[in-house]
């Protein structure tokens, strides 16, 4: 018999807020964290506005010593601050390294899309181009490994089980939490620190810019740029960030009393195959529709018993499709279909960082009873205007909401959805 996972603690560093309490009033005042960037103006970028956490730097220098900050880029620094945060709010104790203690029934599952770029393009190849290897210092490598931000939580927290990071484009951090619940259930671990971060750099965001898929029209006024669901979209705007749940099998979360946020009642990932319709940058329809199903199925409820969406919704072209898509997949007409809702349009796209820092808005709606409003979407786009009621507009209250679909769908076709419910004693 599978054990029930539930949420008890969260950590977030969000553009528009560093913190639970912040978060909750930016998302319930549709309070947008986009913002312009000098450093993409001096750079050329055709979109030179971002979702980038403020004062970031005296946050973290408020959390870790010196001797932790040298190994702590933007990507590790966000995933570290979120999941020290997330573990304190869950009631549990930071050890300190010199206890020797190790806790065997905790792991961590911690990604990112693209990781350590802005430290391999600022440091590691001007001094090995210039042939000052050996100025680059013993802490470069834990910063640009793929494994580095799990690896840096697992020392923060003394985990012993499974330790990794994954990367799988915009779903990491969803994949992140359902990899983590999976553990759980099976009884391999007691306890997961599972989500998502990436950094803030115009390395990471030059290819993109690029390949001309970011915003471009709204430099002069940022808020208004990131327009999911919206006829005047024009391309995601690029976010960093970070987020972390602490996950926990009841029966452990119970004994020692803890507060629980929500269950995770089903999750699935699959992948389009870059067919019917698929590609690199596209998602297979079909794939779209079998992942949500597969994780409606998961967790045993009847798909009209999804009460809203947190949808992938990043302001593309892909939008329309891809309320249509949860529509056929649930069965549901604009009628009575679920509130859907993009978190992105107050924070951006933050790549791998977006399934966890969208997971923890889901989250804190069920907890609290809320619906944020999508802004920017009052122009909704006519090819989804029947479903336009469906949209909060504004914040919504809603204490009867109990459950909430959270999709990622990537590049490489990959898909992910996450099914979240109020945490009710049965």
């Amino acid at each position: 018999m599978k054990k029930r996972v539930v949420i008890t603690g969260m950590g977030v560093a969000a553009p528009n807020a560093h913190g639970l309490d912040d978060y909750e009033k930016a998302l319930r005042g549709g309070i947008s964290g986009i913002r312009f960037i000098p450093q993409l103006e001096e750079l050329k970028f055709g979109c030179q506005i971002a979702g980038v956490p403020e004062n970031f730097d005296e946050i973290r220098k408020s959390y870790f010593d010196r001797e932790k900050l040298l190994s702590l880029n933007d990507n590790i620094g966000f995933a570290s601050v979120s999941a020290v945060d997330a573990w304190k709010d869950a009631g549990l104790n930071l050890n300190d390294s010199d206890e020797e203690v190790v806790d065997w029934d905790t792991g961590v599952i911690a990604g990112s899309g693209v990781g350590g770029m802005d430290t391999i393009a600022q440091n590691i190849v001007p001094m090995v181009n210039e042939g000052r290897v050996r100025r680059l210092g013993s802490r470069v490598v834990e910063q640009v490994m793929s494994s580095g931000t799990s690896a840096r939580i697992a020392g923060l927290i003394g985990a012993g089980n499974k330790v990794t990071s994954n990367s799988s484009a915009c779903s990491t951090g969803n994949e992140a939490i359902i990899d983590a619940v999976w553990r759980i259930r099976t009884g391999l671990a007691k306890r997961m620190v599972a989500g998502g971060s990436e950094g803030a750099s115009p390395y990471i965001w030059a290819g993109f810019d690029a390949m001309r898929v970011l915003c471009r029209k709204f430099n002069d006024n940022p808020a208004a740029g990131s327009r999911p669901l919206s006829a005047s979209a024009c391309g995601f705007v690029p976010g960093s960030g970070g987020g972390m749940l602490v996950l926990e099998d009841l029966e452990t979360a119970q004994a020692r009393g803890a507060r629980i946020y929500a269950e995770i009642i089903g999750g699935y990932v699959n992948c389009g195959g870059q067919r019917m319709g698929g590609s690199m940058t596209a998602p297979n329809p079909e794939g779209v529709k079998r992942c949500i199903r597969g994780a409606v199925a998961d967790s045993g409820i009847d798909p009209a018993q999804v009460d809203a969406i947190n949808g992938h919704l990043t302001a593309t072209y892909a939008d329309p499709h891809e309320v249509k898509n949860w529509a056929e997949a649930l069965e549901r007409n604009p009628e009575n279909f679920p509130f859907i809702q993009s978190t992105k349009s107050l924070i951006g796209h933050c790549l791998g960082a977006a399934g966890a820092i969208e997971c923890v808005a889901a989250v804190l709606q069920i907890y609290k009873g809320f619906l944020h409003p999508s802004i920017n979407s009052e122009d909704v786009h006519p090819d989804i205007e029947k479903f336009a009621r469906k949209i909060p507009q504004k914040c919504l209250e809603l204490p009867q909401l109990k459950i909430i679909a959270k999709a990622g769908f990537g590049f490489g076709d990959v898909n992910s959805c996450i099914i979240f419910k109020k945490w009710e004693e049965k």
